[in-house]
């Protein structure tokens, strides 16, 4: 197994050493990580550049061979992945604009943009399948989910049932046409499984009926088995849920929670790689973080922490890709 070293303009991150120490002395991973096509920006921008972007992305997407044995998956920024799966693609709640920033900017709370956006939603027109977590903007963005399914017209959208109404009027969709899910319920998706966990952001809120309006995902296909978090903090029986899915990879959000922030709490670093280790996942991926200056976390206090417990992980960058290989 071998990894690339990479430097952004924020930090440095050295694969070889911090992830195959992880892997080859504590644990024998189910499968390999390979970065593709790595390429460096060097910029003077104060904004973090992706790796890459637009066309570059694009290519990269469209060129990526994946079958039943592997699949690769790509940082879009906040909590936004896209899971190339047997030339099939699963786009994990992606936030694809500037509208939290255009909001917010007359306010006490301003949504700063701290890393430059990696693609503009309408030329992503390949997609088979997106997800929403819950109904916060960075989540279930109109400005990103619109164009997205103009330019997709078979396109499905998995949501938690909880949220039909609220997600029918944002982006201006036909109420039935979400596919709805609720903790403990699965559905079948062009050929992806997805399981529904309760996420507490920061607690577990139902609606009137018990259902849950926050969600994680547990999307099976093939081999592989993985864990979108959504918005979530540590709860009493999350790792026994999620244990006997046997996660390859978990995406867990590391911006904590902040009072003073005026906002909903996440996992922090230690928790999001105490999680990982006690649901056995085989890797973490970090994210929620570098999105927005006043909600963030230094993606290095993470690494800290996973190394202290032995949990393998992955940092990304923003436009990054990643394949694994069964």
């Amino acid at each position: 197994m071998s990894f690339s070293s990479l430097r952004c303009n924020k930090y440095a991150v050295n694969f070889s050493l911090g992830i195959w120490e992880l892997c080859g002395s504590f644990i024998a991973p189910k499968f390999e990580i390979l970065v593709i096509l790595p390429r460096n920006i060097d910029t003077n921008s104060p904004m973090i550049q992706p790796f890459q972007k637009d066309e570059t992305l694009l290519a990269e997407i469209r060129q990526t061979a994946t079958d039943a044995n592997s699949f690769a998956c790509w940082w879009l920024g906040q909590s936004g992945f896209l899971i190339k799966w047997a030339d099939k693609h699963l786009l994990l709640d992606p936030y694809l604009s500037d509208s939290l920033t255009k909001k917010y900017a007359a306010t006490d709370k301003p949504h700063v943009r701290m890393t430059e956006l990696v693609i503009d939603p309408d030329r992503l027109d390949f997609i088979d399948v997106v997800t929403s977590s819950h109904n916060h903007t960075d989540h279930l963005d109109a400005e990103t989910l619109m164009p997205l399914m103009a330019a997709n017209p078979n396109l499905k959208m998995l949501i938690p049932e909880a949220n039909r109404a609220f997600v029918a009027e944002r982006i201006k969709c036909e109420p039935t046409w979400p596919i709805g899910i609720d903790a403990g319920q699965s559905r079948d998706i062009r050929d992806f499984k997805f399981w529904a966990v309760p996420a507490a952001h920061e607690a577990i809120d139902r609606d009137e009926t018990g259902q849950c309006r926050y969600l994680g995902y547990v999307v099976q296909f093939g081999k592989f088995s993985i864990y979108h978090s959504g918005d979530t903090v540590l709860y009493d029986g999350m790792a026994e849920l999620l244990r006997p899915f046997e996660v390859d990879v978990a995406f867990l959000p590391i911006n904590g929670a902040d009072p003073e922030r005026g906002v909903a709490g996440n996992l922090d670093c230690r928790e999001a790689a105490e999680l990982g280790k006690a649901i056995g996942a085989q890797f973490v991926v970090p994210c929620h973080y570098d999105m927005f200056e006043f909600n963030t976390a230094d993606v290095r206090d993470f690494e800290k922490e996973a190394k202290k417990k032995k949990q393998p992980y992955r940092v990304m960058q923003a436009g990054e890709g990643v394949r694994f290989q069964s």
